[in-house]
């Protein structure tokens, strides 16, 4: 399997240079992303436009980062996330949308006209729990709705440790789903009500 590969090779190499630091660049790799995601101590980057792909690698090099980056064809209109954690995109109350990397622009238009918190962010791990869960207990319901680059689902488990004693409702999709966009709208629209 080439995600165990690679995982192995950046396992192997030294961690004492002058960064202290692994940089791996991975494109469109799902079963890559999904691998670094679930391995612990590897920041996971998925930058949704290539000034975001050259803010994550330079801050990887500087901080010295074990860090995976998840390049991707696909790109938002314009660079967005520039602080740590989720940024809010738009406010809203019946409920919340995690968008990752290039995943937000399709989010943003399948979800106008609905009243829900997009947030977005672009690094996957470390997970942003306290913005999830401000966000969640700003909101009227906790349902949300988890959109990333790749296979769904890739931090359904932190969202659920992040709200374990938070009732909540929770829909997963990924990268194929923004592919239609009216069908990704009535998925939001069909779990929000």
């Amino acid at each position: 399997m080439q995600s165990d590969a690679l995982l192995a090779a950046a396992e192997s190499l030294p961690q004492d240079g002058p960064g202290g630091g692994t940089l791996l660049l991975g494109y469109g790799a799902e079963e890559e992303l999904a691998r670094f995601a679930a391995t612990p101590g590897w920041t996971v980057h998925v930058p949704g436009h290539p000034d975001e792909v050259r803010r994550a690698v330079r801050g990887a090099v500087r901080d010295g980062e074990r860090a995976y980056v998840h390049v991707s064809a696909e790109s938002n209109a314009e660079p967005r996330g520039g602080g740590e954690g989720f940024e809010r995109v738009r406010e809203g109350f019946g409920g919340v949308v995690l968008a990752f990397g290039a995943t937000l622009d399709p989010v943003l238009r399948a979800t106008v006209g609905l009243d829900v918190t997009v947030l977005y962010a672009t690094a996957i791990r470390p997970f942003d729990e306290i913005g999830l869960r401000t966000a969640v207990l700003a909101a009227d319901r906790a349902d949300v709705v988890l959109v990333e680059p790749g296979r769904p689902g890739i931090s359904a488990g932190h969202v659920a440790a992040t709200l374990v004693h938070v009732p909540h409702r929770l829909l997963v999709l990924g990268t194929a789903d923004t592919h239609d966009e009216p069908a990704l709208g009535r998925a939001v629209r069909d779990f929000l009500t």
